[in-house]
């Protein structure tokens, strides 16, 4: 029976009765729209038919299913099978705020689990721009109403490069309770927990504060319930912003290096240029070389120079170093103007007030842990990129999958 029957005829029933109306059912009918050419059934010679079709019934009250239903036995097992479809995956009983899982509904290591732990969703923090060093995460309480509670969040992270076997370095594991609520943690991770749009819903959020630029990072996140269970995990992957560059300060350098290498260069002067260029560090350095070119082409570019003044050997422990720039950061550092920005930002701070037993696995449900949180703030330096004065951009690139 198609719904708009199904409807019709509740309504039809509903104009016959003389008892009380059946409460969540409206019918508004209208006429809408046109035979459809491909259908010969509807269609009369030389004339168009128009064909009513079905329009979205407009809600105006919100009512469960089983309200509708009159016998009271009828409704208690109706409501009874939709609280148990909705909540416990249709294999066990709602019993106040959790399931009571039948006998079949128990996984291999024998733990019920009819009632699901849903994914959470790992996600960058949307007031909280990542720069060279800081990134900050967030993701909402995936603890439903009714069913599982979450106990605690494991968050991973690891820096992935070339150089690190993704296989045998599994990063750092942090515990949001355990670590980072109890203060366990160091100072460069924070953990915090706000509301949402609605007021019952938990957001969770972790800074990190002294993260290395331009390098490629990887979070991982998963939840545990008070039985132990893992959910499935949420992925963020992303790359820090490039490296602070003092743009003055590398053109007074590139400057420097051109009158020591102008004329005739002492052993004393190579030495000098040589220190000068390995102490900076490799960003600097792609910077250095980007205006002694820009000045000082016309005589001779920054690498010959320096393979004729320093040597092969010296020129080339200088030079290699300029590898370690991203391709990423190398185009963001041949920009014509580099200028510098500070952010103050402001996130929370949160730590629990309970303390878990030492020596013992304990698991208690996450939401209903007493915590204070205080507001604070995070400096953070930017650089700013552009092809003219006044004109500037920067960028950060991010890769982020819920997966």
């Amino acid at each position: 029976m198609p719904f708009i029957t199904y409807l019709s005829g509740l309504l039809t029933a509903q104009m016959l009765s003389d008892d009380q109306l059946i409460s969540g059912v409206e019918i508004r009918c209208e006429e809408k729209g046109r035979c459809p050419s491909t259908c010969h059934l509807c269609r009369r010679p030389g004339k168009e038919q128009l064909s009513p079709t079905p329009v979205l019934l407009e809600i105006n009250r919100v009512v469960p299913l089983y309200t509708l239903i009159q016998d009271n036995g009828t409704k208690e097992a109706f409501k009874s099978a939709l609280m148990s479809s909705y909540w416990c995956s249709g294999k066990g009983d709602v019993i106040d705020d959790w399931c009571r899982c039948d006998l079949s509904a128990f996984d291999a290591s024998g733990l019920p689990n009819c009632s699901p732990l849903p994914q959470p969703v790992l996600r960058l923090s949307p007031t909280v721009e990542p720069s060279s060093t800081v990134v900050s995460l967030e993701w909402v309480d995936v603890q439903p109403a009714i069913g599982t509670k979450v106990s605690d969040y494991i968050l991973q992270h690891k820096k992935v490069d070339e150089y690190t076997d993704t296989d045998l370095y599994t990063g750092e594991f942090l515990s949001f309770a355990d670590d980072l609520l109890s203060g366990l943690g160091t100072s460069c991770v924070a953990a915090g927990r706000s509301h949402g749009e609605v007021p019952e819903i938990s957001v969770y959020s972790v800074i990190f504060k002294c993260l290395e630029p331009d390098g490629l990072y990887k979070f991982t996140l998963y939840a545990v319930d008070t039985r132990g269970r893992h959910s499935e995990l949420s992925t963020v992957t992303l790359r820090t912003a490039c490296p602070l560059v003092d743009d003055n300060k590398a053109e007074e350098i590139a400057d420097k290096i051109y009158n020591l290498y102008n004329g005739y260069t002492s052993g004393k002067e190579q030495q000098t240029a040589y220190n000068t260029l390995m102490e900076v560090s490799a960003s600097m350095l792609f910077r250095v070389q980007h205006h002694y070119n820009s000045h000082y082409e016309k005589f001779g570019d920054f690498v010959w120079r320096s393979e004729d003044e320093l040597g092969p050997r010296k020129a080339h422990l200088i030079l290699r170093r300029l590898e370690r720039v991203s391709s990423h950061c190398s185009s963001l550092l041949r920009s014509a103007y580099i200028q510098s920005r500070v952010d103050t930002v402001p996130y929370l701070f949160c730590r629990s007030e309970e303390v878990r037993p030492a020596g013992m696995v304990w698991y208690s449900i996450l939401k209903d842990t007493k915590i204070t949180c205080e507001e604070k703030m995070v400096s953070m330096t930017r650089n700013t990129y552009g092809e003219s004065k006044g004109r500037y951009y920067y960028l950060t690139l991010s890769k982020v999958s819920p997966f």
